[in-house]
């Protein structure tokens, strides 16, 4: 039976599926009405970079023309996603969020994004992020500052920001991003999302710009647990041309994801919930998933989580130097914008000096200076041996437990232009890069609503354990709802 166009926007994943199934609606009125609501949003939400209307339309027409695959394989056929702007797709603008790959047009596409494709996605653009995915605000874009749809004052989170806000106030109902040190689960928390960063190596990196090659991630953001599982099946597996990509059979996760926690062993630190730092609303959250488990059927531990203290100074360290290694290639002779200076290395100062944001520059140099000579030891050299230790600690916490409960971050999301110092920014991730520093899958969920914003809380598992994960968020989202979210929103005033 049709529905009214303006209903698309709070479909989740799986309805939209099946309403292309049912006939309910075609493909060209999904990226239709997906296009008018980005159109309406985007001037105060600034989610979107590049937008690929004609091919978008194009692809809608095929799937419209062309029978939707029945049954219940998990594919994307005729729906519309984004795609964070750091993922390669062929023949169209891939920028990094950055003014010096402002034009950049990939010739090949990413490993995720040939996996939507022959799922049938429809690609209907690439979303802001963080200059190179370095920021936990969404502030740090060449194109400007993203915006949060559920309040456009506060920031988004970062570094994912514009595909958590193109799903948040319902552009598309699945986006793609990355996570580093937490660039998923921030904005997924931030914007009422589900949010995935899978095991290292799960999911290929293969096409897609770097920043900490032992650290990023490609994951899923999406409204609703079941959709988030639907997506990380599609991109998951293993990929001959990422040689970080692990060979480990891979099982899907849907299927397992209504079978509960009872029987689970669920851990949290409530040493961790009093630190200094974490709001309260934040440390409730966690205490609230905990009572929601146990009332489940899982045995709940207190743990002491080891080693968080040590992590924002170990994290960053590694990051900046990887990041100065991979950012090395940015020098105006082949892949970016070309500032012409008197000679070589003015060309070389001039483009990387005027193509490249602050923050960007700030790491570049600190990744810099911990690998030169004389510091690698006391720096480099110490951080790596301090992620040892995180891999060998949470592998042995994680043996014991299904999964660790914390927060996302310490605090909610603060004002769009509201100053920190780069410690104070960098602080917003030391519960995120827990996860990417050990190597282990970290979802992101929410649980509620404190003074009309979302709270999200962060599940962690051992190694392959992405099915317990979303067996645990999928039974806490069951007893929560938010309230009135963007993407049930009506479309702004003038849309179409």
């Amino acid at each position: 039976m049709p529905i009214a166009k303006e209903s698309y926007a709070s479909l989740t994943l799986e309805e939209t599926l099946a309403g292309l199934r049912a006939g309910s609606f075609t493909a060209s009125d999904l990226v239709g009405a997906a296009l008018a609501r980005i159109e309406r949003f985007e001037p105060a939400i600034n989610a979107m970079v590049t937008l690929d209307d004609a091919g978008a339309k194009a692809a809608a027409a095929r799937w419209s023309r062309d029978a939707i695959p029945a049954g219940d394989a998990p594919n994307l056929s005729g729906v519309p996603v984004a795609l964070k702007d750091n993922i390669m797709t062929r023949g169209f603008r891939t920028t990094c969020g950055s003014k010096i790959l402002a034009n950049f047009v990939p010739p090949y596409d990413a490993a995720t994004v040939e996996k939507l494709r022959a799922a049938g996605a429809i690609i209907v653009g690439k979303a802001n992020m963080d200059e190179f995915a370095m920021g936990s605000t969404g502030e740090n874009s060449a194109f400007g500052a993203t915006r949060n749809p559920w309040n456009p004052e506060l920031v988004t989170g970062g570094s994912s920001s514009g595909s958590a806000a193109v799903v948040a106030y319902g552009g598309v109902p699945a986006a793609l991003g990355t996570d580093t040190g937490g660039s998923i689960r921030q904005p997924a928390a931030f914007c009422g999302l589900v949010g995935m960063k899978a095991t290292y190596g799960r999911v290929s990196r293969s096409g897609v710009g770097a920043l900490g090659s032992s650290l990023d991630q490609v994951g899923p953001l999406t409204r609703t647990v079941r959709d988030n599982a639907l997506l990380y099946d599609l991109i998951a597996g293993h990929d001959p041309s990422d040689s970080t990509s692990l060979e480990q059979p891979f099982t899907p996760t849907l299927g397992e994801i209504e079978d509960g926690v009872k029987g689970f062993r669920i851990a949290y630190d409530p040493g961790l919930l009093e630190s200094e730092g974490v709001h309260r609303a934040h440390a409730d959250a966690v205490r609230a998933v905990v009572a929601m488990v146990k009332d489940a059927g899982a045995e709940v531990a207190e743990v002491s989580l080891p080693l968080v203290k040590y992590g924002v100074a170990a994290y960053y360290i590694i990051c900046a130097c990887e990041a100065s290694t991979n950012l090395a290639r940015f020098d105006g002779v082949r892949y970016s914008v070309r500032e012409t200076g008197a000679d070589m290395w003015d060309t070389y100062s001039k483009t990387r000096g005027l193509g490249f944001g602050e923050e960007v520059k700030r790491r570049i140099m600190m990744g810099s200076y911990a690998l030169s000579s004389g510091y690698y030891d006391a720096y480099y050299l110490k951080a790596a041996k301090v992620r040892r230790l995180f891999a060998t600690e949470y592998e042995k916490l994680l043996s014991g437990v299904d999964a660790v409960l914390l927060p996302v971050t310490p605090a909610p999301p603060r004002p769009i232009g509201q100053k920190c110092t780069p410690l104070e920014c960098y602080l917003g991730d030391v519960f995120t890069l827990v996860a990417n520093m050990a190597g282990i899958p970290a979802l992101a969920f929410p649980v509620g609503a404190h003074d009309g914003l979302p709270v999200g809380v962060q599940a962690m598992a051992g190694y392959f354990r992405e099915s317990a994960l979303y067996r645990l968020a999928r039974t806490v989202e069951k007893n929560v709802k938010l309230p009135d979210a963007p993407w049930a929103r009506p479309i702004p005033e003038g849309g179409k």
